[in-house]
């Protein structure tokens, strides 16, 4: 039985594009997720995609006119909006650097314990990609590209 929270997780992310169909052609090319629906909200489309873990959140491209990737400013320095877990940070980061993405160098933290890289979409939100040896095993959804 579920005692009484306000909240259980985090449902999903919202993250904006001006151009939705190149958008979703990139984030399930180079960001292994699977479009599952798409539909017009509030005047523009929404897109709703999905990684291959069993219980991920969703991430959905809300389109707009308005360009304004997202970052956070922190302590006068870009941060990333979201972090997405790598089971092999290596063969992301170099995916994504013969994809032609916008990819800083792997920073380790502690003794190997952890890593992590920022890179962008082609709309320009600021995203990380990270690996840490605390990271849960995943189980992946049956029906999942692969």
């Amino acid at each position: 039985m579920i005692q009484s929270y306000s909240f259980l997780r985090i449902g999903y992310v919202y993250v904006p594009t001006t151009r939705m169909e190149d958008s979703i052609a990139w984030y399930t090319e180079h960001l292994d997720f699977k479009l599952m629906d798409k539909f017009e909200d509030r005047g523009s489309l929404l897109s709703v995609l999905h990684h291959p873990h069993l219980n991920s959140i969703a991430l959905l491209l809300i389109e707009t006119r308005d360009r304004q990737p997202l970052e956070i400013s922190r302590n006068g320095k870009p941060f990333p909006i979201m972090a997405l877990n790598c089971a092999d940070i290596e063969y992301t980061y170099d995916k994504l650097k013969r994809a032609g993405a916008e990819a800083e160098e792997i920073h380790t933290l502690g003794g190997g314990e952890a890593k992590y890289f920022y890179f962008r979409d082609p709309e320009g939100n600021l995203l990380e990609a990270t690996w840490s040896k605390w990271d849960p095993q995943d189980e992946i959804k049956d029906d999942f590209k692969k």
